[in-house]
């Protein structure tokens, strides 16, 4: 079988993927040891190597693509991810795009990145600004690989990683805050492939989803610096529980979507002097 025939075969067992074209084509193309746009530009180059059908039969069992490659392409970097760390979604690329926006025509300088994970947003936003960031998580797997990743982007020196949870050890305040805390409620069905291998402690906040925000928000007045932003990840139902929780402490909100129109990101800012 070639390889065009083995990434239609495998294509076709996982019915159970959003996109299971492009999940045969990056394994493929990670058993090869090529980029995926060499396979699709030629795929007769290539002999289907031994090590693909294992491949496919991890992702048969619902393992993210992510944990299989031990890749995930977020924003404008790649990092390195596996189990214990939440997969980077596109759809949280939406804080950075809200983030931009507020800082149009100047650079943040101090980032603090609440809940980073393999961290995600903080390198993804150290990419884009020459700033200073720290980034706390409580998973020593998930800061594990945010170290790895910061040093393989040569940020080691301006990505700052401790263990905590949330900002209770933080003092001080920060230009950008960025915050992805679990949102699902504890009885919410998942896919199989985030309920069984993503961690739990990164999914679910409580009865209504909402426990992680009810923390962040009694905690983000004091390390908003003058003119900063702390920019938060929702789900799609959220916004307006979310916004009641930060207005309640005193914090102007504004809401931005994601890129299929569903309310993703809140920009929380102090409110203007009256």
């Amino acid at each position: 079988m070639g390889v065009s025939a083995a990434i239609a075969t495998a294509a076709a067992q996982f019915a159970f993927s959003a996109t299971p074209r492009l999940d045969a084509e990056l394994l493929m193309a990670h058993a090869l040891g090529v980029e995926r746009n060499a396979i699709l530009l030629d795929p007769d180059r290539y002999a289907v190597p031994a090590t693909f059908a294992a491949l496919v039969e991890r992702r048969l069992d619902h393992e993210p693509i992510a944990y299989i490659t031990g890749t995930r392409g977020f924003w404008s970097i790649d990092l390195a991810v596996g189990p214990g760390a939440l997969v980077p979604r596109a759809d949280s690329e939406t804080l950075l795009i809200a983030a931009q926006a507020h800082f149009a025509g100047r650079a943040p300088a101090t980032i603090l990145d609440l809940g980073t994970g393999p961290g995600t947003l903080l390198l993804a936003a150290l990419d884009e600004w020459p700033a200073q960031g720290l980034g706390v998580d409580y998973s020593p797997q998930a800061l594990a690989y945010a170290r790895a990743n910061a040093a393989t982007l040569g940020m080691a020196d301006r990505a700052h990683l401790i263990r905590g949870s949330w900002a209770s050890a933080i003092v001080g305040q920060f230009d950008l805050i960025l915050a992805n805390p679990p949102y699902i409620a504890t009885d919410e069905q998942l896919p199989s492939e985030v309920h069984e291998h993503e961690p739990h402690a990164a999914l679910f906040a409580g009865a209504d989803g909402l426990d992680d925000y009810r923390i962040l928000a009694e905690q983000l007045p004091a390390l908003i610096a003058p003119g900063g932003a702390a920019v938060i990840e929702i789900g799609s139902t959220q916004a307006a529980p979310v916004t009641a929780l930060l207005k309640a402490q005193g914090l102007h909100v504004a809401l931005h979507h994601d890129y299929g129109g569903n309310a993703r990101a809140l920009v929380a800012t102090h409110a203007p002097a009256t």
